[in-house]
């Protein structure tokens, strides 16, 4: 498979959540045009990123709308359940933990952790919230996939650490803050430490967002258009 942008992922969830609309409509065909409008990017743009992935839709007739959602539910592994952890059980923490739409795409939680001891024992949607530090015999019994950090800046380093030397693989962080993988210096280079080997980590900076949108609503020209579309 070719190298695919980080850019591309982000536009097939954007594709995919219209896609589900149109089927809330009961729109049954759809156009890479009709996509782009949407969208906000270009007929050819949508094609390119679907051609990624294969081939889905048929010249000239567009796409079948249950029959792309399916398929990008699959790109996308949406179609097996993942387990998901919270660090950080404050307001963002029970926020994200009550958000409606995640069970909808077989994201699962299984476990709450903090280190606060008057949230320790206490229960959020069903789930009791645990000590931080019990976290990885945690996952000695119960398959993680996912962690999502919902602590303050200052702690977000080692409660990542924490996710990382509990095999936890995927980490998504609402903490205004780099998180910064465990390396070890070896005779000619700096590697990787073994906990933080094939782990990924996603940013999600709320701060960050509202800073470009301030600026590019300052300053509208600036703002990268859309690629002309091919003229095929």
């Amino acid at each position: 498979m070719a190298e695919i942008p980080t850019a591309a992922i982000s536009r097939l969830v954007t594709y995919l959540r219209i896609l589900e609309q149109l089927e809330l409509q009961d729109v049954s065909r759809t156009s890479s045009t009709d996509l782009a409008e949407r969208a906000g990017v270009t007929a050819f743009q949508v094609r390119k990123d679907l051609a990624y992935f294969g081939r889905f839709g048929t010249r000239g007739m567009g796409y079948t709308v249950p029959i792309l959602k399916r398929e990008l539910v699959r790109v996308l592994g949406l179609n097996r359940t993942w387990n998901v952890v919270i660090v950080g059980v404050g307001r963002l923490g029970q926020a994200i933990a009550n958000y409606p739409g995640a069970s909808d795409y077989q994201f699962q939680y299984v476990g709450l952790f903090d280190v606060n001891p008057d949230l320790i024992g206490t229960q959020v949607r069903g789930l009791r919230v645990q000590h931080l530090d019990t976290l990885r015999d945690f996952t000695q019994t119960q398959t993680v996939d996912m962690g999502f950090l919902a602590v303050p800046p200052d702690r977000a380093q080692d409660a990542a650490q924490s996710l990382a030397d509990a095999s936890v693989k995927g980490i998504l962080n609402f903490a205004p803050t780099v998180i910064q993988p465990r390396t070890i210096e070896r005779p000619g280079h700096t590697d990787l430490s073994d906990e933080w080997r094939g782990v990924i980590v996603e940013n999600v900076d709320f701060l960050a967002g509202m800073k470009r949108l301030a600026f590019y609503i300052l300053n509208p020209h600036l703002k990268d258009a859309p690629t002309p579309e091919d003229p095929a």
